[in-house]
């Protein structure tokens, strides 16, 4: 059997909209992470990047489940010395709430050129407003 290659103006990169309200965290950025790297599709190669966009509405109202929203640290280095901030989840859902999806989102994808290539195509907002209206994305059950 044959070995098919897409090339760049073969890809047919779609746009979806998930809402996350009341989902769990983690049980939504498997399937956000399945779609934006195109593991979906049946022409999915791990070297190609052929995923979709998606668009994560209402990001603030996501399912931390047990007692993630007090105990789970959320931990980022400035660089400096003694750099180390860490942050509990319900304070990150009052100051930025879409970084909770994002971050979990990144955890499943691959640390490499591709993977910052695929994390762009990911789409976050707080609330149920989005400002993609014009890709007139197609709404997904997850």
């Amino acid at each position: 059997m044959k070995t098919t290659f897409l090339k760049e103006t073969e890809l047919d990169r779609k746009w979806h909209v998930v809402d996350a309200a009341g989902k769990p965290v983690g049980r939504l950025a498997t399937e956000v992470a399945q779609i934006l790297r195109g593991k979906h599709k049946p022409s999915y190669a791990p070297h190609v990047d052929n995923g979709d966009f998606v668009i994560v509405v209402n990001a603030a109202k996501v399912h931390l489940s047990g007692n993630k929203e007090e105990q789970k640290i959320y931990k980022h280095y400035t660089g400096y010395a003694n750099g180390l901030k860490e942050f509990t989840a319900a304070f990150i859902r009052e100051r930025n709430p879409e970084r909770i999806v994002r971050q979990a989102v990144w955890g499943m994808i691959p640390r490499t050129r591709q993977g910052r290539q695929v994390i762009r195509r990911l789409k976050v907002f707080a609330g149920p407003e989005h400002t993609h209206q014009a890709q007139q994305p197609q709404a997904l059950e997850v």
